[in-house]
């Protein structure tokens, strides 16, 4: 198989901190340049007595011998796309000169033999290549009695060119793939990063609307009876929803790699748990909180702690409605921080529509569980034997990975 093997950089992209030389710079300039020195080299210059070169006379030139020289220089402008190729026809213009004051062909294929490493990763040709250029030196030195150790030294010569231009092809291809791996899990990240900012968004917006959901349609329900307590549940709703838009603003801002960090306000954690449960006693669920934790805690632990309190509570919400008895219970247990919340599931959503969510999948319990897992933690949730639904989230302070198998739990009750 003769493939050749494209750049690792393409000519003319310039990479920060790299020398660039001519041959990188302006690829075929520098090719026709050293094609033409070394046909000129090989045309003019002559082995004179002691291991000496000579100026040969271009009147001495014959006409076979310059015909082969215009080919082998001609081939050797083209040695990045048919390296291969040229190297044979090099070869087969160098072999008739061998044993003569012509055989001055050398030098291009010594450069013909790097550009085939360089260049191509062939295995069947190149080797073959290798071992032609090789015995075609011995031959020449045998034709001119030289010392066995100059034959040496040119059949060394020829095989470090092809050597050499091999190990420059592999070094570049290594190159290339880190490159490419450094790219794969830059993106990699951007996509996992954009997956926690999605998930963030379903916390913050979902908690919100369902608020909101709820106090429209009590606001709706009294509204005939009791116009001021109508107007104090829309306002509790307008209040919401600009809560919910400027939460969302911040996170999308996120995405937005102009976006100017001055205006962000910072991240919510634990020590915004009574608001949360301010917030959701006005919608009507009967919230109470126990235990406490150890501070101060890990950013993100603090942060995936709060948005699993905020989760578990929308999801009473939703599912149970208000009325529900819900109890948040917070333990500090060694280097670890234990979460429950636990409702008794007898809310007013439940007495009037008792299967309004069953079977229904959710992403709440999903993205509870993966941010227990992120943390190197677990999260177990289903229904309690005597009604209602228990959820148990299990944090490590450190917020970091730990090793073995995460404490998790199978969905198998009402998915949340």
């Amino acid at each position: 198989m003769n493939r050749t093997v494209p750049h690792a950089e393409p000519p003319g992209r310039r990479v920060p901190g790299r020398f660039r030389g001519p041959f990188t710079r302006w690829p075929r300039t520098a090719d026709a340049v050293l094609a033409a020195t070394l046909f000129l080299a090989a045309l003019v210059l002559e082995d004179a007595p002691g291991d000496a070169m000579a100026v040969r006379p271009l009147t001495r030139v014959l006409s076979p011998a310059l015909l082969l020289f215009v080919v082998a220089g001609t081939a050797l402008y083209r040695r990045r796309r048919r390296p291969v190729a040229v190297l044979w026809v090099t070869l087969a213009a160098w072999a008739p000169t061998l044993g003569s004051s012509y055989s001055t062909m050398g030098g291009i294929v010594i450069v013909a033999l790097y550009s085939v490493g360089r260049h191509t990763d062939d295995t069947r040709w190149s080797p073959l290549g290798v071992a032609a250029a090789v015995a075609a030196v011995a031959v020449d030195g045998l034709l001119h009695s030289y010392p066995w150790g100059d034959i040496g030294f040119g059949a060394v010569v020829m095989s470090g060119a092809w050597y050499l231009g091999r190990r420059l092809r592999l070094r570049a291809e290594r190159a290339a793939r880190r490159r490419q791996e450094q790219v794969a899990e830059a993106r990699r990240i951007v996509t996992e990063e954009r997956s926690h900012i999605a998930r963030e968004l379903h916390d913050v917006v979902a908690h919100r609307v369902s608020m909101m959901t709820v106090q429209a349609g009590a606001a709706r329900m009294v509204a005939a009876e009791d116009p001021r307590g109508a107007l104090e549940a829309m306002a509790a709703v307008e209040e919401a929803g600009r809560q919910a838009l400027d939460e969302l603003r911040h996170l999308l801002g996120v995405l937005r790699p102009e976006a100017e960090g001055e205006g962000l306000g910072p991240q919510p954690g634990l020590a915004d748990l009574p608001r949360l449960v301010a917030e959701v006693r006005e919608a009507g669920l009967e919230v109470t909180v126990t235990g406490g934790v150890r501070a101060p805690l890990p950013a993100r632990v603090d942060l995936s702690a709060y948005r699993i309190v905020q989760e578990a509570l929308t999801n009473v919400l939703k599912h149970s409605g208000p009325g529900t008895r819900t109890e948040v219970r917070l333990r500090s247990e060694g280097d670890g921080l234990t979460i429950e919340v636990v409702d008794d599931g007898r809310g007013a959503a439940v007495r009037s529509m008792p299967a309004a969510h069953e079977g229904l999948p959710g992403h709440g319990i999903v993205g509870m569980r993966e941010r227990a897992v992120l943390l190197g933690g677990g999260l177990d949730a289903g229904p309690r034997p005597g009604g209602g639904f228990r959820l148990t989230a299990r944090l490590p302070i450190t917020g970091e990975p730990v090793t073995g198998k995460p404490v998790t739990g199978e969905l198998e009750g009402e998915p949340r």
